[in-house]
C-alpha cells in the first residue's frame, strides 16, 4: 500500500492561503480560472515527459 503524501507546513499555509483567494472569486472568475490551472497542470505534466525523454535519450 502506498503512503499517503504529507505536506509541509509551507504548503499547508500555501493551500489556505488559495482557499481564501478562491471563495473571495465569484463563480465567472473561478471558473476561468479553474480552465488557467488544468492548462498550467497540462504543460507541466509535457514539460516533465520532454526531460523524462532527454533523459533517458528516448
Amino acid at each position: 500500500m502506498l503512503k499517503p503524501i504529507e505536506l509541509s507546513l509551507e504548503q499547508e499555509f500555501n493551500i489556505r492561503a488559495f482557499e481564501t483567494q478562491v471563495q473571495q472569486m465569484n463563480r465567472e472568475q473561478a471558473q476561468e480560472f479553474l480552465v488557467q490551472l488544468y492548462r498550467h497542470m497540462m504543460a507541466r505534466e509535457q514539460m516533465y515527459k520532454e526531460l523524462i525523454k532527454q533523459e533517458w535519450n528516448l
